[in-house]
């Protein structure tokens, strides 16, 4: 173990955990001298990180393998954690899906997929794990977003929407679990280096060329997302270029942004 036992008694829940922004965020929040409840849907995985974080934090890390875009998964998940007498401090939801292609392209199911998880998942999530925290007066929340929630983005038009709606419900419930003690925020990263990406780019000739500066790391927006969470702040967009697009993206007529996305696309094709 390295360092001093850190643990706080507090618990945080991380879905998505197996990989990626979820998986870092783990280890940040492992860092912070939380103990953990990992989801996803490998338990292989899962239990490979517990053990690490927890010999390198000094944390206590258990899982809970589950499939967040089945109804009855967050139902489910609740109710252990009520019979284990685990009471969850915060909710971080990374758990999510990537579907790249025109819409007419993609197949219902591919379309469903997307919203089972980014909307219909992380919505039953809240639903869940939410009114006790407001129960207790303390809670913390961290939907995973993208900075796609804030445009309209051709050949990922579903992906786009079910992370707009992510932003959107963040923002409405931070107002109306004001005066709670619970906090709700949304991590708005732009492209980062995970495996989702990797697939994404290797299906894609252009995104090859894309420069390295492009892509943050998984690591700084963990980084990003903790310090924003604990914080209790509404909206964290990390890095300069991303604040950059989404300041002029909200600064430019829809319509206009509509059309120069809709011929960005056109153009790398």
């Amino acid at each position: 173990m390295t360092g001093t036992h850190k643990d706080t008694g507090r618990t945080a829940l991380i879905t998505g955990a197996s990989s990626g922004i979820g998986e870092a965020l783990a280890g940040r929040f492992a860092r912070g001298g939380y103990n953990l409840v990992l989801v996803a849907r490998s338990a292989r995985k899962l239990q490979r990180l517990a053990r690490a974080l927890s010999t390198s934090h000094g944390i206590k890390a258990s899982v809970a393998p589950a499939d967040l875009s089945q109804p009855e998964a967050a139902r489910k998940l609740a109710a252990a954690m009520a019979r284990a007498k685990r009471p969850i401090d915060v909710l971080v939801n990374s758990a999510g899906v990537l579907e790249y292609g025109n819409f007419i392209e993609l197949s219902a199911a591919r379309h469903r997929r997307l919203i089972d998880l980014n909307v219909a998942g992380l919505t039953a999530m809240l639903a869940h794990f939410v009114p006790p925290m407001v129960a207790r007066g303390t809670g913390r929340v961290l939907n995973v977003a993208s900075i796609a929630a804030f445009q309209p983005l051709p050949s990922l038009a579903t992906y786009a929407a079910t992370k707009a709606f992510v932003l959107s419900l963040t923002e409405s419930l931070a107002e109306e679990l004001k005066g709670t003690g619970v906090t709700v925020t949304a991590l708005c990263p732009g492209m980062t280096a995970t495996n989702m990406l990797r697939s994404f780019r290797l299906s894609r000739r252009d995104l090859k060329l894309l420069p390295g500066f492009v892509v943050g790391s998984a690591e700084a927006v963990a980084n990003e997302g903790y310090e924003a969470c604990v914080r209790g702040e509404v909206i964290r967009v990390p890095g300069g270029l991303n604040l950059a697009a989404v300041f002029a993206t909200r600064n430019t007529p829809r319509w206009l942004w509509r059309r120069v996305s809709g011929a960005m696309v056109r153009v790398i094709r």
